[in-house]
């Protein structure tokens, strides 16, 4: 049995998610038996965004050597608090969108303006092909990645508003692009 309570987190991420104006849509965990890697992933938008075409998928990575690691950390630690602070795990959001005619360059100057150094985003664009004589349909996607100390979750010091903020500040202004 772990240490840390990753269901827990995931649920507390989901409330301060609803809290900060998002509506949780679906939330799913796989697990890799041969392995023992486990994904938690959460789709939402903007309470205002329902029926957009404009998603947001936020996803935990667990590592099963990092998570191993933290608990004989944990175990052999003389006080509950004071293991180190050097076990995470990526959290990663990525936002999906129709591309119309949004220019890329203009779109990721405009976010970096949003969020700043709290939020460092990647935009990109994909062309998907539904036969080789088809026009490509694009895709943009903006991505967002932070990590979450297994520390402070257990701590229960991991709180995540500063990006559910920021995520929110870059869901709106995705919203406003393409309506």
């Amino acid at each position: 049995m772990s240490t840390i309570d990753l269901a827990g987190f995931i649920t507390e991420v989901k409330g301060q998610a609803i809290h900060h104006g998002f509506h949780v849509h679906d939330e799913r965990h796989f697990m890799e038996t041969y392995s023992l890697r486990q994904w938690w992933e959460v789709d939402l938008h903007p309470e205002s965004g329902c029926g957009s075409p404009m998603e947001l998928h936020l996803a935990l990575d667990v590592d099963p050597r990092v998570l191993l690691a933290f608990d004989d950390a944990f175990a052999t630690a003389s006080e509950p608090n004071s293991v180190p602070d050097e076990f995470f795990f990526p959290l990663t959001l990525t936002w999906t969108l129709p591309a119309g005619s949004i220019d890329l360059l203009n779109l990721a100057l405009n976010l970096a303006g949003l969020t700043g150094m709290s939020l460092p985003l990647e935009v990109a664009a994909t062309d998907s092909y539904g036969s080789p004589a088809a026009t490509p349909e694009r895709a943009i996607s903006v991505t967002a990645r932070r990590s979450v100390s297994l520390t402070k979750i257990t701590e229960g010091e991991e709180a995540i508003d500063d990006t559910l903020d920021r995520a929110n500040d870059v869901s709106l202004f995705l919203l406003k692009l393409i309506e």
